[in-house]
C-alpha cells in the first residue's frame, strides 16, 4: 500500500520523536483505521510517569476512533464485514481465540494477548496505539461500528473505560432497587455513577477526596461523599475505582448482607487488604474483580453512549483537542482539569 503514517513514539520520559512510517498492507483478518482522534486515559500519563512498566520505543494510546482504510477480511463484534469507509472504534485486547482462558470466555486473559499502545514499536506491531494517523487492527481485536451522532472525543472513551466500566456491571449484577457506591470518580467513576443510575439504582453514593470530580456525579443525580469526612453507610453494590487501598477497603467494609464489591482500580502494586473470612461467609458476601474486558462489552459500551452520551457533562470531561506537538507538554501538566484530554494527529 502506499503512502505513509505519522507516529509519535514515544521514547521514555516526556520524550516524543514524530516518526513516519510506511502504511502496511493488512494480513488476514486485519483492518488499518485513519484515526480522527484519540484520548489521553491515565494510565498512559501512569507510564510516562514511570508507575507503570511499557515496552520503549512504543506508540502509546488505545482509546481511539477513525475511518477505516482497507481491510483483509476484518469483522465486526456482531459479526458483520467491516466495510471501507466505516467509522470504528476498537479493543485494547488483540487475542488468539484459541487458548484455554479464550475457550472459556475470559479472551481479557489469553495467554498471548497483545494490547493497543503497549507493543514495542520494534516489534511487528509498531502501528498498536492511538498516538498515531493510523493504525493496524489485528486479526483478534474487537471492532464496532460507531454511529455519527457521536463526537469524536466522546466515541474514542468507549474503547477503554466505557468498556471497562460494562464489564464492571455485568460483574455486579442486578442494580435495579439497589444502593451503588462508586468509589473513585475518574473517567470509569464518573461513566460508572451513570450506568448505575440508568440501570435502574436506587441510589448511588459516590466517593472521591476531588470536589470537581464529586460535583461532577452530584450533577448525575449521585450522593456525592468526601472520603476524608464521609462514609457511605451500607450499600448492595460497591464499585472501587480508584485503585487506592483505603478506597478499595471502604468498599468492602460497606457491603451489606448479600453485597458484592466488584475491583477494577487495582491495577498496580499497592499492598496488601485485611478480609475476614468469617465477616464474608456469613454475610453471603461477594468480593470479584474486573481486569480489561470482552468485545461485547465494546458494543455495549458504544450503545450506551449513543443512549446516554448526551446526558454526560462532557465539556466538562473533555479537554482539548490538542495536536501532535502538543502531546510531550500534555504529560508535562501538574493541573489536568478534566478526565480526557482529546489528541487530534
Amino acid at each position: 500500500m502506499n503512502g505513509t503514517a505519522s507516529a509519535l513514539v514515544w521514547r521514555g520520559g516526556s520524550s516524543f520523536e514524530t516518526v513516519e512510517v510506511d502504511l502496511p498492507q493488512p494480513g488476514p483478518g486485519e483492518t488499518l483505521v485513519r484515526l480522527t482522534a484519540a484520548t489521553v486515559c491515565g494510565s498512559d500519563r501512569h507510564t510516562v510517569s514511570g508507575r507503570r512498566p511499557a515496552p520503549c520505543p512504543s506508540v502509546l494510546g488505545h482509546e481511539g476512533v477513525g475511518t477505516v482504510v482497507t481491510t483483509n477480511g476484518g469483522r465486526t463484534v456482531d459479526g458483520a464485514a467491516v466495510v471501507p469507509g466505516t467509522r470504528v472504534v476498537f479493543g485494547v485486547t488483540r487475542t488468539c481465540g484459541t487458548c484455554e482462558p479464550c475457550r472459556r470466555g475470559l479472551t481479557a486473559k489469553c495467554t498471548s494477548v497483545q494490547k493497543a499502545g503497549h507493543e514495542s514499536f520494534d516489534s511487528d506491531w509498531p502501528l498498536s496505539g492511538t498516538y498515531a494517523s493510523h493504525i493496524l487492527l489485528r486479526d483478534g481485536q474487537a471492532i464496532v461500528a460507531v454511529p455519527e451522532s457521536l463526537q469524536d472525543g466522546v466515541a474514542a472513551t468507549a474503547g477503554c473505560a466505557v468498556a471497562t466500566v460494562m464489564a464492571v456491571l455485568e460483574r455486579a449484577g442486578e442494580l435495579t432497587g439497589r444502593r451503588v457506591l462508586v468509589n473513585g470518580l475518574g473517567m470509569l467513576g464518573i461513566v460508572a455513577v451513570a450506568a448505575a443510575l440508568q440501570r435502574g439504582a436506587a441510589e448511588v453514593v459516590a466517593m472521591d477526596p476531588n470536589a470537581e470530580r464529586r460535583s461532577l456525579a452530584r450533577g448525575l443525580g449521585a450522593t456525592a461523599l468526601a472520603p476524608a469526612t464521609d462514609r457511605p453507610g451500607t450499600v448492595d453494590v460497591s464499585l472501587e475505582l480508584s485503585g487506592a487501598p483505603a478506597g478499595v477497603r471502604s468498599c468492602i467494609e460497606a457491603l451489606g448482607i448479600g453485597g458484592t464489591a466488584v475491583l477494577a482500580g487495582s491495577v498496580a502494586p499497592a499492598g496488601t487488604i485485611e478480609v475476614d473470612p468469617e465477616w464474608l461467609v456469613r454475610g453471603w458476601r461477594t468480593l470479584t474483580g474486573v481486569h480489561n474486558y470482552e468485545p461485547r462489552h465494546l458494543q455495549q459500551a458504544v450503545d450506551f453512549l449513543e443512549d446516554l452520551g448526551d446526558g454526560l457533562p462532557w465539556t466538562d470531561i473533555l479537554d482539548g483537542p490538542i495536536a501532535a506537538d502538543e502531546l510531550a507538554a500534555e504529560f508535562l501538566r501538574d493541573d489536568v482539569p478534566r478526565l480526557r484530554t482529546v489528541l487530534i494527529m
